[in-house]
């Protein structure tokens, strides 16, 4: 095991436990982040890129606990991250001895999932390595019948749907479900509503299979490889069937009509509605004076900088921010865990289309009424249900069946 430093961090907004962690082996470095314990867990994935950091990391467990907090979810907000290329072949090593490092909270405190270069089955694969069975393995220890709420968990994960295994796609169906009630909220009719979407791995990519089954028109999608551009939208599922393991699409193999741009050009195609739904930071202010989107929907975590969403807002472009566009992969892993849905894939849309809509519609309302940025109205929401917990008396157990 590498050495683990621990930092304890008190105040307002700031997050609860950092750890560092270094790779004996490779010198890779590993971050872990808790921000808030509620009934002694939190949630969020772990991701893995070159270039991650402490400050990234601390970003997206703050995000995460925002998640859990519009949602009513029982359990405080987490992350993790490697600072380390998931397609270098030594990529499955580093994870495993991360989560070997991290074993006291992976057992107990963090409930963890996948993320950006880490797929559910990979990180589950190390979990079952490691003697853990499954990357929910904190939340399921606690459950009254642990053997039968894990088969619940592999049952609904596993569970055939519309566009793939419903663990899957049930993100990218929220973040579809964000952008249909973005067009609601301006009565845009949904076929003549345009969209572009930064990234098709596994949250893009469902994003995209829903937008197009909606009948929305998909115009652009990027990959690492560049821009696929159709201005009478683009054949999605064809050109998802061409992605590889790490969501590039085969450029051998796109039609010839579709136009093949920069990857930055995802960021400037005259569209309604921009997914930014790749990595975190792909809004900044250097490069949103490019945005010609009327709305941005963040699938990615953290994908706007605070610097370009106020001049975005200047430019009065609202931004539904991470927390709600794409909080449905976590959201509905708890509803799972705590058996308000199954395997039945019908009444899992149902549930996180109602609420995603709801939610999302309250924000927009907002903000073409009073000028509230989404986000701040976001912000708010979690801090109000979080003090009504607080303000509930003492902390209850979550209980799981």
């Amino acid at each position: 095991m590498g050495p683990v430093q621990q930092q304890r961090v008190t105040g307002a907004g700031r997050p609860l436990i950092r750890l560092t962690w270094t790779d004996p082996v490779t010198g890779a470095d590993g971050f872990l982040v808790v921000h808030l314990l509620v009934s002694g867990l939190a949630t969020g994935g772990t991701r893995m890129r070159a270039g991650c950091t402490m400050a990234e990391v601390e970003d997206l467990a703050r995000g995460m606990a925002a998640k859990t907090a519009v949602f009513d979810l029982p359990v405080g907000g987490a992350k993790g991250g490697i600072d380390f290329d998931p397609k270098d072949p030594r990529a499955i090593g580093v994870l495993t001895r991360f989560c070997e490092a991290m074993r006291p909270w992976l057992d107990a405190h963090w409930v963890t999932a996948e993320d950006l270069g880490v797929p559910q089955h990979l990180i589950d694969e190390v979990f079952a390595r490691i003697g853990l069975q499954q990357s929910y393995h904190a939340a399921i220890r606690r459950s009254l019948d642990p053997e039968a709420t894990l088969r619940r968990v592999h049952a609904g994960l596993n569970a055939p749907a519309d566009g793939g295994l419903l663990g899957d796609v049930i993100g990218g169906y929220g973040v579809a479900q964000a952008c249909l009630a973005t067009a609601n909220t301006w009565a845009w009719e949904v076929a003549a509503t345009t969209v572009a979407i930064q990234g098709v791995g596994t949250m893009g990519g469902a994003a995209a299979w829903y937008l197009h089954e909606a009948g929305m028109r998909v115009v652009a999608v990027a990959d690492a490889a560049g821009t696929l551009y159709d201005p009478a939208g683009l054949d999605v599922p064809a050109l998802l069937e061409l992605r590889d393991a790490f969501g590039e699409i085969d450029r051998s193999r796109v039609p010839s009509g579709v136009t093949q741009l920069p990857r930055e050009a995802v960021l400037s195609a005259p569209v309604d509605i921009l997914v930014p739904a790749a990595i975190s930071y792909a809004i900044t202010a250097d490069n949103c004076a490019a945005v010609s989107a009327r709305v941005v929907v963040e699938a990615a975590n953290t994908a706007t900088t605070a610097e370009a969403e106020a001049l975005l807002r200047a430019r009065d472009v609202p931004v539904v921010p991470d927390f709600v566009a794409n909080a449905g992969a976590a959201a509905w892993a708890w509803w799972l865990l705590l058996g308000q849905v199954g395997a039945d894939p019908e009444d899992s849309f149902l549930r996180l289309r109602t609420e995603m809509r709801t939610k999302v519609a309250l924000l927009l309302e907002r903000w073409v009424i009073d000028g509230v940025p989404p986000r701040h109205t976001g912000w708010e929401l979690a801090e109000a249900r979080r003090a009504a917990l607080a303000g509930g008396g003492p902390e209850q157990p979550v209980v799981i069946p």
